[in-house]
């Protein structure tokens, strides 16, 4: 993702072409969701699995081939596709695997991978570069190694034997304490990760410590996944999502003007607060995972997908009109989206609804 970015600003395009490229896999994701659990009701989990991966390396190779605005396009929603497929299937894998007693620390140890992942990822140019094939091949290498377990145990994944009787978008309205928690983390994370160097350059800091706020963000992510899927297994998650978003909106509250009181505070303030919404996901996911089984489960995995996306679509340009009105605009910003969710949690919890 970021290769990509790059690529197409040394190519001499705007920023907002350079957004389009995203929200084409975006894009794709709410087109494919909705889709993937009857397709692997078809095909079998192992199978897909195995077609998602191919269509990833083949994306990459027509990446490097042809380079051309329009052509990355069409190709990043290829990708785009093909990732859904491997995160609806793997979260579906590991939810329906997980002891219920062990759910939540499971799916710590599965959003601690994801985090870290994406924190290594752009490293990796440091070592390849970005011209040339070489940055290309390496990722190409991470999804061959990804096939490598799914040959191995693929043929053990649980199957997909039936419909789900539920529409997809019924799980928003049957459980939104967890399905909009993943909207919600995806416009945080969005939001964070594309905003926090342009929130460090308005309040006067270099676009170095910009890149070091974005760290400090996704180290929070790492480190508070496993601890908070350990508290996820032993009480209510709702009530735990409930915590989350309190605490989520007081942090983004402090947040707001840490940065004119002490940098140090600040940092430190970012990497707890990163890591508290970034339990949201996982917390989320749990709490899917403890209400729904076989195809239902499934078809919630695909729902929650297709939020997670449209947060991501969304977050930015919303939340980046909160820093458009004021250097601290974009903590603000995020306070009232997290107030916002905090309100719905609460009802549900206070009208006993699951």
């Amino acid at each position: 993702m970021a290769l990509l970015a790059v690529r197409l600003a040394q190519a001499g395009y705007s920023a907002r072409a350079i957004g389009l490229n995203p929200a084409a896999g975006g894009l794709a994701t709410l087109a494919i969701a909705t889709f993937v659990p009857r397709l692997a009701r078809r095909l079998g989990v192992q199978t897909l699995l195995f077609m998602a991966l191919l269509a990833a390396i083949l994306s990459l190779g027509a990446f490097a081939a042809y380079e051309n605005y329009w052509s990355w396009l069409v190709i990043r929603g290829v990708f785009g596709a093909a990732l859904t497929v491997l995160f609806v299937l793997s979260e579906f894998w590991i939810n329906t695997a997980a002891p219920p007693n062990r759910r939540g620390i499971i799916l710590g140890l599965y959003t601690t991978s994801l985090a870290a992942g994406f924190a290594i990822g752009p490293t990796i140019l440091a070592v390849t570069g970005t011209k040339g094939l070489a940055p290309f091949l390496a990722a190409t290498a991470l999804f061959v190694i990804a096939a490598v377990p799914v040959a191995l145990v693929g043929g053990q994944a649980p199957q997909i034997e039936e419909q789900a009787k539920t529409s997809l978008w019924s799980f928003l309205t049957a459980a939104p304490s967890a399905t909009l928690a993943a909207l919600v983390y995806g416009a945080i994370e969005t939001a964070a990760m594309g905003l926090l160097p342009v929130y460090a350059l308005r309040n006067a800091l270099s676009a170095e410590t910009g890149a070091l706020l974005v760290s400090l963000f996704a180290l929070g992510n790492v480190i508070f996944q496993i601890p908070m899927g350990l508290l996820s297994d032993r009480y209510d998650r709702r009530r735990l999502l409930r915590i989350n978003a309190l605490t989520g909106l007081l942090g983004a509250l402090a947040l707001s003007f840490a940065l004119a009181a002490n940098f140090i505070l600040f940092a430190t303030l970012l990497v707890v607060w990163g890591g508290v919404v970034g339990s949201l996901y996982a917390v989320g996911l749990a709490h899917l995972g403890s209400r729904y089984q076989g195809p239902e489960l499934a078809g919630a995995n695909a729902a929650y997908i297709m939020l997670y996306s449209v947060g991501m679509l969304a977050g930015p340009p919303l939340l980046g009109v909160g820093l458009d009105l004021a250097p601290s605009g974009l903590f603000l910003a995020i306070a009232l989206l997290l107030a916002a969710y905090l309100g719905i949690v609460s009802w549900r919890i206070g009208t006993a609804h699951p």
